[in-house]
């Protein structure tokens, strides 16, 4: 069932919305000139209205029965703001220009999560476009844009939005967005979108006067549950099934990445998948990210108290979770499945994320923990890992700027709400200080990327290193071909070592991995045949302290590594 205001062309529009319980609904056009049309209802608690005569930018709300005003709940345009009127839009008109587009394979991604507002100095998609040849030459070929759905006011993390459809009005609203796909497109690259189906945000909402789109019988920690599983929950799961078709019918968008899926409840019967799955292609991986963490920062408040040793990253590098089935620390309770048998391009892996470093309570990304050795490791496990790896913005040369929770609510009480809700959510992290302000526009402007450090001094080379990593992983079919079957990984815990071994056909590499904080030295038995060293992040060229691993190895024999290093060898018969 179509939503919305849908533009059929010619002057013709067709108004659908879903409002099972009230016995009456008109849509009233207020721009470029009033009208109040009757709307008829059928027996699901749909309200329709076809009209002509009305084009594309009209301005128009729905009257509920007692008189009240409301934007349209499936709105495409909220032009001002979230609680001013929705606007039409004609999807057809836009000149798409992809028509060769053929998409690119989960296992080939290499993903950049980007934030729209905080991306550039302006802050909007055309911005980004400006932006794509730099991404496209450090070998970024899939971008993930947080959400871009409307939300209060011009500066927000986007997981507050209140109108799924509508694209942001400040970041430059609906063709704006296609501008930026077809632009990314036709670069060869290809468009992920974060999306929010286990809440909306308090401003703005007003799906409870429309119909029973929430329920109690479950609880996140925004509130109630969106109603997937109870009475009158077939029209709230079409609305988001309409929803999820809508971004790649209308906006040719690549694939969305659903946000906390663990807070989306349904225990209606499912059609049967394979193992009875809910057929999703990939899922992020935090346990590689909290593995690497730990080992780099020492940290072990909060979740960070189940990580720490080698044996948890060797098992990340193995088996993609960590946890599964034994007892978390953290959550004084068993937890986790094995995922030993999910493919490796299932697990999507990161060693920062727009979640681990804007929950932190200033913010701060790794470039402020650790130091750049750390960073040039952390770098190296993730682009060498047989897993799908996304990088978040700024990451690639070592943006020194936070990024920092923001919003800019309209609601006084909303406004306080949110800054007690940011300081009751440190205190597992025993934070010695207040949250920077979430309303206040500096701590917004403070969490733009400084694009001037990427030409200069460490910067320059982090960024050389990112492009050099995701070259080899192009180039070597070892690193290509994500598979844990063919490969070997090993640690040890006292030395801080880890050795991984990947393989595909005649292409073998080894990457040897120093977590400690001194000098390690060790005995390593070396598969069979010559190796030949392709990358040293000790090297002097990398800013490091002086390459000490040898050249070539074979056989059995000692190595040296410098602290928080790695080193990349290939099997010689792959030249």
């Amino acid at each position: 069932m179509k939503i919305g205001a849908n533009y059929l062309g010619r002057g013709n529009c067709e108004f659908i919305v879903w409002a099972p319980f009230r016995e009456s609904m008109e849509a009233i056009l207020v721009s470029p000139s009033s009208r109040e049309i009757r709307m008829e209802k059928d027996d699901k608690g749909y309200w329709r209205a076809r009209v002509e005569d009305v084009e594309p930018g009209t301005f128009y709300y729905f009257r509920i029965q007692d008189g009240r005003e409301r934007p349209d709940p499936a709105s495409n345009f909220q032009p001002k703001g979230v609680h001013g009127p929705s606007g039409i839009v004609d999807h057809a008109s836009f000149p798409w220009d992809d028509k060769e587009w053929k998409g690119i394979a989960l296992e080939e991604m290499i993903i950049y999560e980007l934030h729209v507002g905080t991306f550039t100095p302006k802050g909007d998609f055309d911005s980004v476009i400006h932006r794509i040849p730099d991404l496209k030459e450090l070998g970024i070929n899939t971008i993930g844009l947080m959400p871009v759905a409307q939300f209060p006011g011009k500066r927000n993390w986007g997981y507050d939005g209140t109108y799924p459809f509508a694209v942001q009005n400040s970041y430059g609203g609906p063709d704006e967005l296609k501008k930026l796909v077809n632009a990314c497109h036709q670069q060869g690259m290809a468009v992920a979108l974060d999306v929010v189906y286990n809440h909306l945000g308090p401003e703005g909402n007003y799906f409870r006067e429309y119909g029973p789109y929430f329920t109690r019988k479950y609880k996140t920690p925004w509130g109630e549950a969106v109603n997937f599983d109870e009475e009158y929950s077939d029209e709230v799961r079409n609305y988001f099934i309409e929803n999820a078709l809508f971004w790649f019918e209308q906006y040719h968008i690549d694939a969305l990445r659903l946000d906390s899926v663990h807070a989306i409840f349904d225990m209606s019967a499912q059609r049967p998948r394979e193992e009875h799955g809910y057929g999703l292609a990939a899922q992020w991986s935090d346990d590689f990210h909290h593995s690497v963490h730990t080992l780099l920062t020492s940290e072990n408040a909060g979740y960070y108290a189940d990580f720490g040793k080698i044996s948890h990253l060797v098992k990340a590098l193995q088996k993609g979770f960590v946890y599964d089935g034994q007892y978390s620390i953290y959550r004084k309770r068993r937890h986790g499945n094995s995922s030993a048998d999910r493919p490796a391009r299932q697990f999507v892996v990161s060693i920062q994320t727009h979640d681990q470093v804007g929950n932190r309570m200033l913010g701060e990304r790794l470039t402020q923990l650790v130091s750049f050795e750390a960073l040039k490791l952390a770098a190296g496990i993730m682009l060498l890992s047989p897993y799908v790896p996304m990088l978040f913005m700024g990451e690639e040369y070592g943006e020194e700027a936070p990024f920092l929770y923001f919003v800019n609510h309209g609601d006084p009480g909303l406004v306080e709400a949110v800054r007690k809700g940011r300081k009751e959510e440190f205190q597992s992290f025993r934070w010695q200080r207040e949250p920077p302000d979430p309303q206040s526009i500096e701590t917004f402007k403070g969490s733009k990327l400084n694009w001037e450090q990427r030409e200069e001094g460490k910067g320059m080379l982090l960024l050389d290193l990112y492009r050099e990593l995701i070259h080899l992983r192009r180039e070597i079919p070892a690193l290509t071909r994500l598979n844990k079957n063919d490969m070997q990984v090993s640690g040890d815990e006292k030395s801080k070592f880890v050795l991984m071994h990947r393989q595909e056909a005649d292409s073998e590499i080894l990457t040897f991995f120093n977590f400690n904080q001194r000098e390690v030295k060790k005995q390593q038995s070396i598969p069979g045949g010559s190796w030949e060293k392709i990358l040293d992040s000790a090297h002097k060229n990398w800013n490091g302290p002086g390459d000490i691993l040898p050249e070539s190895l074979h056989g059995k024999q000692q190595l040296t590594m410098p602290p928080l290093s790695f080193g990349l060898y290939l099997k010689e018969n792959d030249q």
